[in-house]
């Protein structure tokens, strides 16, 4: 068989089974080893047997619904490339966003100011604190996480690419309210989903993603009244709040944000796809 051949039977069973044809040469190229430009060059070889099985293997269960990344343990995300488990919720593309509207308002609010410290509570597999590190060298940045393989897959992945962040295992706040230490910038990615529909959601989500890392309560936003009572206590006077949350629920953010901190004015960012997803608050500025 033909490694086209191959690709073609693929995609075509994992659209019969309702899946993105595309996963195929995701999970093609990661058994051959190549990109896209180099599986184009070997696309009229033949393709090995043992290759071929376990690639074939590999498509039923992504049939099956275990998703592409599980599979691979890896996936892209602002230009690096990130381990992932079953342990670690698996990034998404408006992540990036959040990290760019972050970066653009440390510029706006701090200008060049080299001291500065940022916490991501919530890291997840690392991918805010580490793009954050890698992408504003001069930030003193920690991450943290509740969930301690969580933890050691996000060391893992800031220390193969480079980027120099501290972990802290714990809920919420809480190592840095018991350090009595404070940060400049919060930035989280909490869970958001209402505990109901979680149940609603597709299989690769609901059957492998960590519930941990969705579940939000009844309404979605138990984390978030959570943090409105430790971040008075961990930010700075001048400081800046940056969370990611579910489309619908940007108001009642940022409502809650007003009350914990009445002197700012948090804004409700869209998305690509027009949904509000992000919201910033500037706070003693």
């Amino acid at each position: 068989m033909m490694i086209a051949e191959a690709l073609n039977w693929a995609s075509s069973f994992l659209e019969e089974n309702n899946r993105e044809g595309y996963a195929a040469e995701v999970l093609l190229r990661h058994h051959l080893q190549v990109n896209r430009s180099g599986l184009m060059m070997i696309i009229r070889d033949p393709i090995a047997e043992d290759v071929k099985e376990r690639f074939f293997a590999d498509v039923q269960k992504h049939a099956e619904g275990i998703p592409v990344q599980y599979i691979t343990g890896v996936e892209e995300f602002y230009g690096r490339t990130f381990h992932v488990t079953k342990d670690t919720l698996i990034p998404r593309m408006e992540t990036e966003e959040l990290i760019q509207h972050v970066g653009e308002r440390i510029k706006k609010c701090f200008g060049n100011n080299s001291k500065l410290s940022a916490v991501d509570v919530g890291t997840g597999s690392g991918i805010i604190a580490t793009t954050l590190a890698l992408e504003h060298p001069a930030l003193d940045v920690t991450a943290i996480d509740i969930y301690e393989p969580t933890i050691e897959v996000a060391k893992g992945n800031a220390k193969r690419l480079g980027a120099n962040v501290r972990f802290l295992h714990g809920d919420l706040l809480q190592p840095l309210i018991e350090r009595g230490e404070k940060v400049d910038i919060l930035v989280s990615n909490p869970p958001y989903i209402p505990d109901e529909e979680v149940l609603t959601l597709d299989v690769q989500v609901k059957d492998y993603e960590p519930s941990r890392a969705l579940a939000g309560g009844k309404d979605g936003l138990d984390f978030y009244r959570r943090f409105m009572e430790e971040i008075p206590q961990v930010l700075n006077e001048k400081g800046l709040i940056a969370f990611e949350f579910g489309a619908g629920q940007g108001e009642p953010i940022a409502k809650l944000l007003k009350q914990a901190f009445p002197q700012s004015t948090p804004e409700v960012i869209y998305d690509i796809n027009g949904k509000d997803r992000i919201v910033i608050a500037e706070v003693g500025f």
